[in-house]
């Protein structure tokens, strides 16, 4: 998504009939709001064509080894229903390949030290219990990518035997080793001088497109693999059936080859909202950056946590605390792709452990309605859509509070955000044009009287025509 922030000034000194304010409680005016208009430029042609079904959708990641007491392929089946459900419309599954034995850390060790990049872990299940998996999904409307560790395979992953040159070689010429500069001492770095080990990974990719009929790949630390690979293999894939790329990167080059990349500039940023580091005020100068960087059709993926984040870094609920919600509506407003991780429709009440066995408490699925409920809306307002760019016209931002309005042609969305303690309201005059009376976040109500709309503590009003 590209946008270009515009500093309205006018609005400021001289005031204007549509100047919204904000006060608490007690009507005491908080704050002034800065108009500003978040603009997209020019039309650019896509470096891949998308697939249709990427522009509206919500990708749901699954570690399944944590996803259930079974922890396998059978269990997840069984809850595609479920998923379905919340409104995903893309899952993604962690590494589902066989796990190496040498240098395994922990019990069960790390996915992402792959042994057989042609067969799957039989902690799983076997292939044909993937095959129901991705067939069920199909059946139900749901796209199926996979984790795809491109960079590194297990030490003693099948190439080793016979094809010693796939690998990178130290200064002494052994090999294998760890990618340089890691502490992945479970891996064995790949070396992508070698055309026959390249095609040997891109006949691996093309075997699950041909034999599972999965929908694409979440590449792992794709920024580590030449760019050249992920173009040409890309066009092989494609030549197969129009696929779906996810890279865990952030570079914009990756564009080429890949249609969506990490927003880890949005997560880094809430997190210092939430630390009280930076305001809401740096979001517009974000998405100006994303501007500048990114190209019409580059999706971004939005999240508040994901397996490296929950397993490595910080428990969500503890490091958004009350605003939590807040925090995750926000990701399905930014233009891209949302991503749901397995839990967190639940409450995810703990960092899950990355190398041993321990399964995600489901409780009663408290937060179901409000995942519905966001993914309806992104599924109905084109204004959110990924596919072309819309308006961001802020009208209040700071430590406490985050309202704006989203615009496409003729079409208009409003996100209010209320991050204190107590109810905010915002002056009608500024929301004219929408159905000021419906949340469509219908987990939270609010009110409208004379006072403005209503945002309640540590809450999103979202409004629409």
């Amino acid at each position: 998504m590209h946008y270009r922030i515009l500093f309205f000034c006018i609005f400021l000194i001289f005031g204007c009939k549509n100047k919204s304010t904000i006060e608490n409680a007690d009507g005491n005016v908080l704050e002034d709001s800065l108009k500003l208009a978040i603009n997209n430029e020019e039309d650019m042609t896509p470096k891949n064509e998308h697939v249709s079904w990427s522009k509206n959708a919500t990708i749901y990641e699954i570690n399944v080894r944590q996803f259930s007491e079974e922890g396998t392929f059978e269990a997840v089946t069984n809850d595609l229903q479920r998923i379905k459900d919340l409104g995903i419309d893309i899952i993604w599954l962690m590494p589902i390949h066989p796990i190496g034995e040498l240098n395994r850390k922990g019990t069960l060790g790390s996915y992402y030290a792959v042994k057989d990049y042609k067969a799957v872990n039989p902690e799983f299940g076997n292939l044909e219990d993937f095959k129901l998996l991705v067939d069920t999904a199909h059946d139900l409307g749901l796209k199926v990518i996979i984790d795809w560790v491109a960079n590194h395979s297990s030490p003693d992953n099948v190439w080793i035997k016979d094809h010693l040159d796939y690998y990178t070689k130290d200064s002494l010429g052994n090999a294998p080793i760890p990618t340089i500069g890691t502490d992945w001492m479970d891996v064995a770095d790949l070396n992508y001088d070698n055309p026959d080990m390249r095609a040997a990974m891109q006949d691996a990719m093309q075997y699950w497109i041909k034999e599972t009929n999965i929908d694409g790949f979440r590449c792992d630390v794709a920024e580590y693999v030449p760019l050249d690979f992920w173009v040409d293999t890309r066009a092989k894939l494609d030549s197969i059936k129009p696929v779906f790329m996810l890279a865990e990167g952030a570079k914009p080059e990756l564009y080429e080859a890949f249609d969506m990349t990490y927003g880890w500039p949005f997560k880094d940023l809430i997190i210092e909202i939430a630390d009280g580091e930076k305001t809401f005020n740096a979001i517009p100068v974000y998405l100006e950056k994303l501007s500048n960087e990114h190209d019409e059709g580059d999706i971004t993926m939005f999240f508040t946590t994901n397996h490296d984040e929950n397993s490595w870094n910080y428990l969500e609920r503890d490091k958004f605390s009350t605003n939590l919600q807040n925090y995750q509506a926000l990701t399905f407003f930014m233009g891209g792709m949302p991503l749901i991780y397995n839990g967190q429709e639940s409450g995810l009440n703990k960092q899950l452990k990355f190398f041993e066995k321990d399964p995600i408490d489901w409780g009663d699925y408290e937060y179901t309605s409000f995942y519905q409920n966001l993914n309806k809306i992104l599924d109905k307002h084109e204004v959110l859509w990924n596919d072309s760019r819309a308006t961001y016209e802020v009208l209040s931002a700071d430590d406490l509070v985050f309202n704006f309005i989203i615009s496409k042609d003729d079409k208009h969305l409003a996100v209010l955000q209320n991050y204190s303690n107590y109810p905010m309201y915002i002056s009608k005059i500024s929301l004219t044009g929408l159905n000021l009376e419906k949340n469509l976040l219908e987990s939270v109500e609010h009110t409208v009287s004379d006072r403005g709309v209503e945002i309640p503590p540590h809450s999103t009003v979202v409004l629409g025509q």
